[in-house]
């Protein structure tokens, strides 16, 4: 019978487990000192190992003849029983599935038989954050003062969920996400145990879209085995995973250099016509202009990147500027959340990418402050004292031929003021808080 990767390739010794070493060392030495816990808490997201590792340490607790370095032996009839899923001394128990106050009563009544043979009977309950508040109430009492060789080791991927006096009888470990080059030495031992041949920037792209859970990356690599057979390039694993291509980012990139309207129209119907959600691509291009925004800080990427893509990156950061690209950032976060919520997929596109061009020349709220407070500062220095008023002598008294008024000179039509920069830029600073405050 088939087996998937993740199941084939599990960990059954702790020098197999991948990027948990400060956990596995605390278990070894516990094992080594003989101060076992009567319940341990793992938690962390999904894919990094939490059941597999409440597995192997049931299986040290339980070996008949640990080998070096405290490992189990996969040999002896305790270890051979809990691989195979079939030891009456360990239980794996669903927490979804049994999460009721019926469940955990039935745990209680049978937790002081004695073991089949083994040194601990030992509860393994995965996702138990799913189990109900009188269901963890009947826990209580059991995990305060459970029999001597009775040991819970619990798994969930959302702690906060678990009550707090459950917490407090555990002790927790937090199991980490996998850094990518962990996930692609896995995955490389993998295609050289099956003989697959595999570029590395396939495995790379794989270990960056699984997010650290190794789980995900051997699900994503069995499924590119079924596409590529006996090789695994590139371009498969991008176009198996649904993956915008980088030259759509670009094309945006040198609309918005241009100022080409008509571009956004033409983007949005490529990408419709190559069936690609609107969900999908707008976490693209986040991510697209997000790795803008890091090579202007100098900040490592940590995700991969195609060469020819790399070179597009860094010959155009100096084009963007920070200020552009943290509003780029905040506006798209806003649309993530609403894309699947609205019918009309195709406009909304047009008019995220649109406003995306035309916002280019925008000034940001910060800025235009900035600018308000040095215009202003810079008046109040350049402001002189009023000139002095000359009094002028007094005239003489009019004689009898200068009574006669003279004609008055023709009036000059009036001249408008001229508007000073400064009102300017005051009217435009008030249009544009107007349009932030609405927001």
């Amino acid at each position: 019978m088939y087996k998937n990767l993740s199941r084939k390739y599990r960990p059954q010794t702790f020098q197999s487990m991948v990027g948990q070493e400060a956990i596995v060392a605390t278990l070894k030495n516990a094992i080594k000192l003989g101060h076992i816990a009567p319940a341990y808490l793992f938690c962390g997201s999904r894919g990094t190992g939490k059941t597999t590792l409440a597995r192997l340490f049931a299986k040290a607790l339980n070996c008949h003849t640990l080998v070096e370095e405290l490992e189990p032996c996969n040999a002896c009839p305790s270890c051979l029983e809990i691989m195979q899923g079939r030891s009456l001394d360990v239980h794996e128990i669903d927490g979804a599935s049994n999460r009721g106050i019926d469940d955990i009563r039935q745990i209680n009544d049978t937790i002081g038989y004695s073991t089949a043979g083994s040194k601990h009977k030992i509860y393994i309950i995965d996702e138990v954050h799913m189990l109900t508040k009188e269901a963890f109430n009947a826990l209580l009492k059991t995990l305060e003062e459970p029999p001597a060789n009775v040991k819970f080791f619990f798994a969930t991927t959302e702690p906060h969920k678990v009550l707090a006096t459950i917490m407090s009888r555990c002790q927790r470990f937090e199991l980490k996400r996998l850094m990518p080059d962990q996930i692609v030495c896995k995955l490389l031992s993998i295609a050289e145990d099956l003989k697959i041949e595999v570029e590395k920037q396939a495995l790379e792209l794989i270990a960056y879209v699984a997010e650290g859970g190794l789980r995900d990356a051997e699900s994503i690599f069995d499924q590119l085995l079924c596409y590529g057979e006996k090789s695994i390039t590139y371009e498969s694993a991008a176009q198996i995973l649904g993956i915008t291509p980088p030259h759509f980012y670009f094309k945006l990139d040198e609309a918005i250099e241009k100022e080409s309207f008509s571009a956004a129209f033409e983007l949005s119907h490529a990408l419709f016509s190559s069936g690609r959600e609107l969900s999908t691509f707008l976490e693209g291009l986040l991510e697209h202009f997000r790795i803008y925004l890091l090579l202007q800080k100098h900040i490592p990427l940590q995700i991969y990147l195609h060469p020819e893509a790399e070179i597009h990156y860094n010959k155009k950061v100096p084009f963007f500027s920070e200020e552009y690209l943290l509003y780029i950032l905040d506006y798209l976060t806003g649309w993530i959340k609403e894309a699947n919520k609205t019918p009309f997929k195709r406009l909304t596109l047009e008019l995220i990418l649109l406003h995306l061009i035309r916002s280019k020349h925008r000034i940001s709220l910060p800025m235009l402050i900035r600018r308000l407070e040095d215009l202003v500062s810079g008046q109040a220095a350049s402001s002189s004292p009023p000139p002095l008023t000359v009094v002028s002598p007094p005239k003489p008294l009019p004689t009898p031929e200068a009574e006669m008024p003279s004609p008055a000179p023709p009036l000059d039509p009036p001249q408008e003021k001229p508007q000073s920069h400064y009102d300017t830029i005051l009217r435009f600073a008030a249009v544009e808080l107007e349009g932030i405050l609405k927001k």
